[in-house]
């Protein structure tokens, strides 16, 4: 389904999805084609977003893009003091 379908159905609202298709532009992901699993409430949308399944993603659907900016190296090491 593209995303403009879920926007449809699912209007303003967290949507738990499988991506199913999708290109790189740059350090962009580009989302061409989900399967939506459920809408999530406002109120759980966080919880959800740090505990979904492998290939799932929680995402909100007054976005008119399904964008993923993609981070090269996520983890930094830091060191404090001397």
């Amino acid at each position: 389904m593209k995303w403009e379908e879920v926007r449809n159905l699912f209007p303003n609202q967290f949507v738990l999805v499988t991506i199913l298709d999708s290109h790189i532009e740059g350090e962009k992901k580009i989302v061409d084609e989900v399967a939506p699993i459920r809408p999530i409430a406002n109120e759980d949308a966080n919880k959800e977003f740090f505990n979904v399944s492998p290939g799932n993603i929680v995402y909100h659907t007054s976005n008119e893009k399904f964008i993923i900016h993609i981070r090269k190296d996520p983890l930094m090491r830091v060191r404090w003091g001397s």
